[in-house]
């Protein structure tokens, strides 16, 4: 498989099918795809995590170092984004979470990772000490969302 654009027109499960909740995994990255259409005019695009080895290890090393956190579940696909000085790596991951990290290149103080749960799917244990607020999608449902600040420079 290679990169593919995420449509959020025609909603897909393609590269998540191994998801128990890959329908609601596949809105929820539709979802994020929208934003970043409708506010930078960005398009979205997703590659198997296997081929993007390196950001998968950068955001791993960001929670690791930060909040000593391990994700238990497998990565399949991942994205980046960079725009105004943004870089905004995307996770996506069997169980139906996606984890972005805003890490801004010009301002420390605007740093940030950003957890979102699908529809469906219960809080990982590693991620059992965040409160997680709640947004209605027209593409993911509901989707359940906690952060927390960055500290460190990556």
């Amino acid at each position: 498989m290679m990169s593919h654009i995420v449509d959020f027109t025609n909603v897909s499960t393609v590269g998540l099918e191994s998801s128990p909740v890959a329908s609601s995994l596949a809105g929820l990255r539709a979802n994020e795809a929208r934003y970043f259409k409708n506010k930078y005019d960005f398009v979205f695009t997703v590659e198997p995590a296997q081929e993007t080895q390196t950001i998968v290890d950068w955001v791993h090393h960001i929670l690791q170092k930060e909040r000593n956190i391990v994700i238990a579940s497998p990565p399949l696909e991942t994205a980046l984004v960079e725009v105004d000085d943004i870089r905004w790596p995307y996770v996506f991951y069997q169980n139906g979470l996606a984890i972005n990290v805003l890490y801004t290149l010009n301002d420390a103080k605007k740093r940030a990772v950003g957890f979102k749960l699908s529809e469906g799917m219960d809080i990982p244990f590693e991620l059992n000490t965040f409160k997680f607020a709640r947004q209605k999608s027209k593409l993911a449902g509901i989707i359940r969302g906690s952060y927390f600040v960055i500290k460190g420079q990556y």
